[in-house]
C-alpha cells in the first residue's frame, strides 16, 4: 500500500512538471 501510495505521488509530480513544461 505504502509503495502504491509513493508510485502514485511521484507519478502526480512528474505529471505536474510535464504540465508546466508544456504550459510555457
Amino acid at each position: 500500500m505504502k509503495a502504491l501510495v509513493a508510485v502514485k505521488r511521484v507519478v502526480d509530480y512528474n505529471v505536474k512538471v510535464r504540465a508546466k513544461a508544456d504550459g510555457s
